[in-house]
């Protein structure tokens, strides 16, 4: 039996379990993969500083995201596709956030709907991320549809008004369900756990979508609807409209600029996340945690700033924090976890990440979340 230590063990035991495209899909990036890389690797020339003969008894980890109480400065992050990393995905993995204390985001290209997720934890409150898209109707429905189901956060993605180029998924002809090429059955017939998993579910397809939008009824001309409704032409009028719409908390997700994070205060937005669609989008975009200084020079007293992008420990999330993000999202770190083992790979990877954030918490010397600043980093080895 394999004894699962760390965010790696979940990743190497999820591509032996899930198959090819829907592995590669989450973990890969846009082109040569550079900033995909960046957004990891970047973390780890970050040095902790090591503190002795400090008290270090009775640690918590608890903190607030947009005045949620968290058990841990982590929200789980909106992913496409998650019901297709296991059957019934993003149920499971919202009911393991629900159950550590830390919020789940519900992707509009989800599997599971809005509705699914709702019942499937009992009506408990999640956070729903949205596109800005051509049909604005469809926008509407799906902002009721997040107010029925008890939705307290809407987290609306900026960044994709064009869908960047992926090469992995072009050449795996990434789709959902998989269409039946020789070597999508191939593969497939490799990965008996995922496919008895599929069998017992009826939701193999775009829930949030189909049967929600006139003409899209099915998967097959899915595809084309997607392609044409990203829209080009968004801009800040939409964000305040969709403010306005929703009235209740708006978290901005792609935020890598400056300039563009003061415009996001102006938007009144609740909160700002820095990210590069973890490496999906622009390649050669500077990675989220070397952009995460600057935004918060520049908003952080008017605004939440958060961040997302290469999240793979406990150690991550405290120096994004000590960097000054009010909060982290992990996305890949959870995907790995659900894939390798469904809703307790998902807990499994909550507990590791947060079994590493409260001994590095020790070994710097702090007790509390709001105590971690520059001070547990070493000087120079951070960007600023």
């Amino acid at each position: 039996m394999t004894v699962i230590t760390n965010i790696e063990d979940l990743r190497v035991l999820a591509q032996k379990r899930v198959p090819r495209m829907f592995y590669d899909y989450a973990d890969s990036g846009s082109w040569t993969e550079g900033t995909y890389r960046a957004n990891e690797s970047d973390f780890q020339k970050i040095k902790l500083r090591q503190r002795v003969a400090i008290n270090m008894d009775n640690r918590s980890t608890e903190s607030t995201m947009i005045g949620q109480k968290v058990a841990m400065p982590v929200a789980l992050a909106p992913v496409g596709l998650t019901g297709m990393q296991h059957a019934d995905g993003e149920i499971k993995a919202a009911n393991a956030a629900k159950k550590f204390g830390v919020p789940f985001t519900l992707s509009t290209m989800s599997i599971c709907s809005i509705e699914d997720v709702a019942k499937g934890t009992g009506n408990h409150p999640f956070w729903f991320q949205v596109y800005v898209i051509r049909d604005r109707g469809f926008i509407e429905r799906l902002i009721e549809r997040a107010r029925a189901a008890n939705c307290s956060a809407l987290v609306l993605t900026l960044d994709l008004q064009i869908i960047g180029q992926r090469h992995k998924d072009l050449k795996n002809g990434l789709s959902a369900p998989p269409k039946p090429t020789l070597a999508n059955l191939i593969n497939l017939a490799t990965k008996v756990r995922w496919g008895l998993g599929m069998l017992g579910t009826p939701r193999r397809g775009f829930g949030n979508i189909i049967g929600h939008v006139d003409g899209i009824t099915d998967p097959s001309n899915l595809s084309a609807w997607t392609t044409q409704q990203f829209d080009p032409t968004l801009n800040w009028a939409d964000v305040e409209w969709i403010k306005k719409r929703w009235g209740g908390k708006l978290i901005l997700k792609g935020i890598q600029d400056v300039e563009d994070a003061r415009l996001a205060v102006d938007s009144g937005a609740d909160a700002i996340i820095v990210s590069n669609h973890g490496g999906r989008q622009l390649d050669g975009a500077e990675s989220s945690i070397r952009a995460l200084p600057a935004v918060v020079d520049a908003v952080g007293k008017d605004i939440e700033v958060h961040m997302d992008g290469g999240i793979r420990s406990g150690q991550d999330v405290l120096k994004a924090v000590a960097l000054g993000a009010k909060g982290v999202y992990i996305g890949r770190s959870f995907i790995y976890g659900l894939g390798a083992m469904g809703e307790a790979g998902v807990t499994k990877a909550l507990e590791i990440i947060h079994k590493e954030m409260d001994v590095t918490m020790a070994l710097c010397g702090k007790t509390r979340i709001p105590q971690i600043d520059k001070s547990i980093l070493l000087p120079g080895s951070y960007p600023t």
